[in-house]
């Protein structure tokens, strides 16, 4: 297994690609002035509590209050407030929790309005981002991502990844984290510190550390509330702590800066795999090159087709998403209906799996797999999934099949939905002109003012246009590309770009910037 992350960036945005053996499983963006992302903390301030909810919304800053529930204020909320007022007297200076002395733990059952008023100040961090019409969900159990742990102040649990299945190696790995593990700190430790040392554990820890007195300095410099006192690590960075490993044989950037970014992150997590960073430079777009546009137009519409003539349906609604598993034209090809249902239903699974993942769906998703007749095989398709599902890093859960053969499924929602719209507008003008014919005259006039145009003698033209529009070009003997060869004694080099509309073409040089006319 090859996988290989992608990375394209803009003036506005960073898209993020992931391929798995060349098929892309996902993709994010991280949008350039986002200033609430899930792991950002704030010194927010209560604007109202709820009691009816049990709940607060809070001022973060953002057009809508964040939502802060009593059950993610943390039992040591109180340990918190004292420690922040603590840092911003002066009276703590070291930031380390050695010599700190907890309050009482907070009611289980309590009522929020019992411990929260209005106008407070509180250390809060985003764990869903905005989404939609709502503000962001935050909590007051603060903790800090690394690449081997999670670090949590006010706590001195040990837990370790469920995901990590050998019993010697979970009980090593807990011992040693206990022995290095500061006082005063809790620590989650995550998938990828199976089989680590010591050395890298401590490392990773110190690192954490350092982030928490990096915060606790802002705090005594606060002079207006609500203030971001840390941010998440940039996406590029946050993405690989997360699904870097060794099976990595590439990552390709088009951004010498994000390059640089990359391989001073993996220098400090994987020194031995920098060489796998590489700086794209072709002039062919970064996502054209290995595919992803073209991945993209087949994988995000309503209709998506799988293998051996199999498709699914998906549709979104305010509360759930549905997902239909269709046979197509496999009905008549295999012995009999139940092996077509289990063929088709086993191929669905796979693909379900990878489309939660590319879209980023979340909440409830219910499938409406083929029916199957029998017991054996309903299991079968059940571990199939969660098989399919275990490398997911967001958290869910599936239930069995129901009697009606769907299956539930739950997904947590902490960053709003990967929607890229599939549809667009009729090429042509009406339903007789086809939209090479429409679009011709316009290429041929900004061609001949940009080829007469002096500025540009020396300049390499190259013209990027939908794939059908680029065919029609190309066709011919002579083709349209030969015609303009003779006239302007120019080589134009023609670029098929699935991103664009059929509709749209733009003149570039080698530098991908826009020729003037």
């Amino acid at each position: 297994m090859n996988k290989e992350l992608i990375i394209r960036s803009n003036s506005s945005a960073v898209d993020f690609a992931l391929l798995k053996d060349g098929k892309l499983i996902e993709l994010n963006q991280e949008i350039e002035d986002n200033k609430f992302s899930v792991g950002d903390i704030f010194v927010g301030k209560i604007r109202k509590s709820v009691p009816g909810l049990n709940a607060a919304f809070v001022n973060v800053g953002y057009e809508k209050d964040g939502f802060l529930h009593y059950h993610d204020l943390g039992p040591k909320l109180p340990s918190l407030v004292k420690y922040i007022k603590q840092v911003s007297t002066g009276k703590n200076k070291d930031y380390l929790l050695k010599q700190f002395r907890y309050e009482n733990e907070i009611n289980k059952d309590g009522n929020i309005g019992d411990i929260l008023s209005t106008k407070q100040t509180v250390l809060v961090q985003i764990v869903k981002e905005p989404i939609s019409t709502k503000g962001p969900r935050l909590s007051s159990e603060i903790s800090l991502a690394g690449r081997y742990m999670v670090l949590m102040p006010f706590s001195d649990r040990v837990s370790i990844s469920q995901k990590i299945e050998d019993k010697a190696e979970k009980s090593r790995l807990k011992k040693l984290v206990q022995s290095i593990k500061p006082k005063g700190f809790g620590l989650i430790i995550r998938t990828v510190a199976e089989g680590q040392k010591v050395a890298s554990l401590d490392a990773d820890i110190q690192q954490l550390l350092t982030r928490w007195k990096n915060l606790s300095s802002k705090l005594k410099q606060i002079d207006k509330f609500p203030t971001k006192v840390l941010s998440e690590i940039n996406r590029s960075s946050s993405i690989l702590r997360d699904i870097f490993d060794n099976s990595f044989t590439g990552i390709y950037v088009d951004d010498a800066e994000i390059q640089n970014e990359i391989r001073d992150y993996l220098e400090t997590i994987a020194p031995e795999k920098k060489s796998v960073v590489k700086l794209y430079e072709n002039h062919l777009p970064i996502f054209e090159k290995f595919g992803i546009e073209r991945q993209i137009k087949t994988s995000f519409g309503k209709t998506v087709s799988m293998q051996k003539g199999a498709y699914l349906v998906i549709e979104h609604t305010e509360a759930l998403h549905v997902i239909d598993v269709n046979s197509g034209n496999r009905s008549n090809r295999s012995k009999n209906q139940e092996e077509t249902a289990m063929e088709v239903n086993l191929i669905a699974a796979s693909e379900i799996a990878r489309q939660l993942r590319l879209r980023d769906m979340g909440g409830i998703i219910v499938v409406d797999f083929i029916d199957l007749n029998t017991n054996n095989n309903r299991k079968k398709l059940f571990d199939h999934l969660i098989n399919e599902m275990s490398e997911d890093r967001t958290k869910h859960k599936i239930l069995p099949p129901s009697r009606f053969g769907l299956i539930q499924i739950t997904r947590q929602r902490v960053r709003p939905e990967m929607s890229i719209k599939t549809k667009e507008p009729t090429p042509s003008i009406n339903d007789e002109v086809e939209a090479p014919i429409v679009l011709i005259d316009k290429i041929n006039t900004e061609l001949s003012k940009i080829a007469k145009n002096k500025s540009n003698a020396k300049e390499k033209i190259f013209l990027h246009a939908h794939p059908f529009v680029t065919a029609f070009i190309l066709s011919g003997n002579p083709s349209l590309r030969l015609k303009w060869y003779f006239e302007y004694k120019k080589w134009i080099r023609i670029v098929p770009r699935h991103a664009y509309r059929y509709l749209e073409f733009r003149f570039l040089n080698k530098d991908r910037k826009r020729l003037r006319n």
